[in-house]
């Protein structure tokens, strides 16, 4: 089957030799697993390049019509149907449209739902794994088919800014379902964390909370169970998910290891307008436009540019927290296809940390960064960073307070730079 993404990748099934630069140690029973480098790494240097064993578009992003590549997360638009959106100008013209990389003719939806895919490879691709399992046929508008009901349900319970989707969980239950070898993604899965909470420090994951305890119950019904295992995921070696704590594991396993996933065809054809060599007065002009653009978009739109969803990549979930992290995810070729590069220089047999937190976030006070790590990741933070200003009062500043709600639902493992 040939490849939906670039060639260049590093997709291993053994998490344990995944790279000829990292490799994945268990460091003890509190922090678990992580990535440590085999040689020395330069500061802006590819650390590896890795996609996700399963990834899903939120469920909110979707029905604001940012669209996406069902399989592989690529923008759908052109950057000109994606500026015209954005900004709220349909007669918005690009300079230099030859830039964009989107290619509409290549587009194909499935035929029988209607779902949309940036190639036939992915359309395929999805076929083979999981979505003959999920395909929703002529039911794609029905609200009352299970699947849509189940989707409704999520986004009642989980407003944006989102940090998961329960079309993630979906999707991986319908790959064991379709997998001939069930036992292999078992085995891949159980690689990712999915305790529901830290004993230790008596915390429990934000998605079992008591907002979310009502629609939690719609959700594992007995009604949606029984309709969805035996409508679409019959025989399947996973019936430890359809009990209720098997469920909630599978909710906490998405949360605490789920990847936030970004691609903006306008986003990438800045970056190829910037790589352009223009003459000066050219230069200044383009890059007024490109300001002015950003502006009209963030008055029309704001903060949320991006097609958004989150996947489970096994190499990125090795990566602990650091509040000075040494390296960071990005998605550069508008798909799920994750870049993990160098932010400094790393030793041999030094440990590559990311942040989970956005660079806002790792500014706020030591107390501000736990609450937050402490709802989605179910751990205390101690690196470097945190230990230095441990005397420090835990109170929360007056500004942050005002931003929390939304604080502890965006994480930078679920921000999505591109």
């Amino acid at each position: 089957m040939a490849a939906p993404v670039d060639d260049m990748f590093s997709f291993c099934t053994d998490p344990g030799k995944a790279s000829s630069c990292v490799e994945v140690r268990f460091i003890d029973s509190v922090k678990g697993k992580g990535l440590f480098a085999r040689r020395s790494i330069k500061k802006g240097d590819t650390i590896f390049m890795e996609r996700p064993l399963v990834s899903a578009q939120f469920l909110w992003n979707a029905l604001y019509k940012y669209k996406a590549c069902e399989y592989c997360l690529r923008a759908l638009e052109t950057a000109e149907e994606n500026a015209r959106r954005l900004s709220g100008n349909p007669g918005l013209s690009l300079p230099h449209p030859e830039l964009c990389r989107v290619r509409p003719e290549l587009h194909q939806a499935c035929p029988h739902c209607q779902v949309m895919y940036c190639s036939n490879e992915c359309r395929q691709a999805a076929a083979d794994q999981y979505h003959r399992a999920l395909c929703l046929g002529p039911s794609q508008e029905d609200p009352d088919h299970p699947i849509n009901k189940l989707q409704d349900a999520w986004r009642n319970m989980h407003y944006p800014p989102e940090t998961s989707s329960i079309m993630l969980m979906a999707k991986m239950v319908a790959m064991v379902k379709q997998a001939k070898d069930k036992t292999h993604w078992q085995k891949l899965f159980s690689h990712f964390c999915s305790r529901t909470a830290n004993e230790e420090e008596e915390i429990a994951h934000k998605l079992l909370g008591e907002q979310f305890r009502v629609s939690y119950r719609l959700v594992v019904s007995a009604e949606n169970k029984k309709v969805l295992r035996d409508r679409f995921f019959t025989r399947v070696i996973v019936l430890q998910w359809f009990v209720p704590e098997g469920f909630r594991s599978l909710f906490a396993l998405v949360g605490t290891n789920g990847q936030g996933i970004g691609t903006s065809s306008l986003s990438q054809w800045v970056h190829a307008c910037d790589a352009l060599e223009l003459p000066a007065q050219q230069r200044e002009q383009l890059d007024s436009f490109i300001d002015q653009l950003y502006k009209d978009i963030e008055k029309e739109t704001g903060d949320f540019l991006n097609c958004e969803g989150s996947g489970l990549f096994l190499l990125q979930s090795s990566c602990n927290h650091s509040c000075i992290p040494n390296a960071e995810a990005s998605f550069p070729n508008n798909n799920f296809l994750l870049h993990l590069s160098a932010l400094s220089d790393i030793n041999p047999g030094e440990e590559i940390c990311i942040s989970y937190l956005d660079c806002c976030q790792r500014d706020r006070s030591r107390h501000s960064r736990h609450k937050i790590l402490r709802a989605n990741y179910l751990f205390v933070c101690s690196c470097p960073k945190c230990i230095s200003q441990v005397d420090e009062l835990d109170v929360t500043s007056e500004e942050e307070e005002e931003e929390e709600g939304e604080a502890e639902g965006e994480t930078e493992d679920e921000m999505t730079d591109v």
